[in-house]
């Protein structure tokens, strides 16, 4: 179906209301007029009953061993809607007037004391007929009274032809306030509708207006903010970091460019020339470094980096790393101090880890002051690792730790240039411990300086063990 011919909401809504109302409607009336047809036939099966109680108490007697009524007032003969007529057990005729003179006899080896009720139709009308054995002057006779039902059909069909000629009526006019109802309630949408279109690219810090919060409307509106709150976020964030890639790129480029048209200028030596294309080198390993950088970024972002889970020391791993980067704090008269309170195994992938461990350091050793101290310490906490950077820098102030892990984010532009720093280490740093379910936040130090902290969940020396032990079984199964 294109989306020319797909109904809206509002028509939906009333095409399922109308629906719904309707079979309501016709399952109502069903029921009422089954409810009144019962009721009806009861009534008549007790006008039926006075009947027969009325001819049992009338009907006498006589000395010549007949029967006629003690009432004159009261002739069954000049009634065109009720029948009486009585019967020997054996079958003879004894009484029957006018009005039942038309009706077959009944079955009178199936009368008893006991109501019994029956429809007969005679000459094209129908008959409602009570039958029940009766004692008269001492003998014993079947009394049968009848009543037409032409009257009750005729109401019964009064009845049905106004539920079935109104029913229409009440669909029709409960359309039309289903349809308008729903417009009503849909309106809200519309116009948050309406607002959305008009929040472009460049107008993502304004929101929609949220009359009721508490309503369906005002929760839909509220989640439409959010929305539009982070994508405002991303777009702040894709801005600075296309301006900032754009900055980083453009001077080593510029570098690049102003050696070029430095040595063509004129002619120079060998030594010179040589040492040019050196200065070219080191940019463009520079350019180099901040390129794969973005793209191992741009990986981890999209999900495609395979991480390669193994149980891991991190005591070990984090030896390894401070060993590999002590000459950088020696050219700077620093010392590095590991301390491990707790034997510590996570299940990580040992090259990423080992990243975000370098960079860490590799960040404390640059703005902790000369002749200063690096603590890394690793311990446990309850099913945590956790292993803290503390350095003797300048310290990062509260309003900037936000942001401290943003690509590119610097606190001293000139500083960070000069150092060969991208903005790029804490980014990094941060991706490779979330990938493994861990945290990564920085505090103020207390001795001076800052406080990075990764959390990252462990597992048990029992459960290494387990690790080791199937890890074992697998491979004597292949061997």
């Amino acid at each position: 179906m294109s989306p020319q011919l797909v109904p809206s909401i509002g028509f939906r809504l009333t095409a399922w209301y109308t629906l719904v109302l309707c079979l309501m409607l016709v399952l109502y009336a069903s029921a009422t007029f089954v409810t009144v047809r019962h009721e009806f036939l009861e009534q008549l099966d007790d006008d039926l009953y006075e009947d027969f109680e009325t001819a049992e108490g009338l009907l006498v007697r006589t000395p010549q061993s007949g029967f006629t009524w003690a009432d004159r007032h009261h002739d069954p003969e000049n009634d065109e809607d009720r029948g009486t007529d009585v019967w020997a057990p054996n079958g003879e005729q004894i009484y029957r007037s006018r009005a039942s003179s038309a009706l077959p006899p009944p079955a009178l080896s199936a009368a008893s004391a006991e109501r019994h009720y029956d429809s007969i139709v005679a000459n094209g009308r129908r008959w409602r007929t009570l039958t029940r054995t009766a004692t008269v002057g001492g003998a014993a006779v079947v009394l049968r009274v009848a009543r037409l039902e032409d009257r009750l059909r005729t109401q019964l069909s009064e009845i049905l032809t106004v539920l079935v000629l109104g029913l229409p009526v009440v669909v029709v006019f409960a359309g039309v306030g289903g349809y308008i109802l729903a417009r009503r309630a849909l309106t809200p949408i519309d116009r948050l509708a309406a607002e959305a279109r008009r929040i472009t690219a460049d107008r993502l810090h304004e929101r929609l207006s949220v009359p009721n919060q508490r309503d369906e409307i005002g929760r839909l509106a509220a989640v439409i903010n959010d929305t539009f709150a982070r994508l405002e976020a991303s777009f702040d964030q894709l801005r600075r970091f296309t301006a900032d890639a754009s900055h980083e790129l453009r001077t080593p480029l510029a570098v690049i460019r102003g050696i070029g048209e430095v040595g063509l200028g004129e002619t120079r030596t060998p030594a010179e020339y040589k040492e040019a294309i050196g200065s070219m080198l080191e940019e463009v390993d520079r350019l180099t470094t901040l390129v794969d950088t973005l793209l191992r970024l741009s990986h981890g972002d999209a999900g495609t980096v395979r991480l390669s889970r193994e149980p891991v020391d991190l005591g070990q791993l984090t030896r390894d790393v401070v060993s590999s980067l002590t000459i950088l704090a020696e050219e700077r008269n620093q010392r590095i101090a590991f301390t491990e309170t707790d034997h510590t195994v996570a299940t990580v992938d040992r090259l990423v880890f080992r990243e975000a461990i370098t960079n860490l350091l590799d960040n404390a050793i640059k703005y902790s002051s000369e002749g200063s101290v690096i603590d890394i310490r690793l311990r446990t906490d309850r099913d945590l690792a956790v292993l803290e950077f503390a350095d003797r820098g300048p310290g990062i102030p509260s309003a900037h730790r936000a942001r401290i892990f943003d690509r590119f984010f610097r606190l001293d532009e000139a500083r960070s240039r000069a150092s060969g720093g991208t903005g790029l280490g804490l980014a990094i740093a941060k991706w490779a411990v979330e990938v493994h379910d861990g945290h990564l936040s920085v505090d103020e130090n207390p001795s001076g300086g800052s406080v990075f902290r990764i959390t990252l969940p462990l597992i048990t020396p029992a459960d290494h063990a387990k690790q080791h032990a199937h890890a074992t079984e697998v491979s004597g199964g292949r061997t």
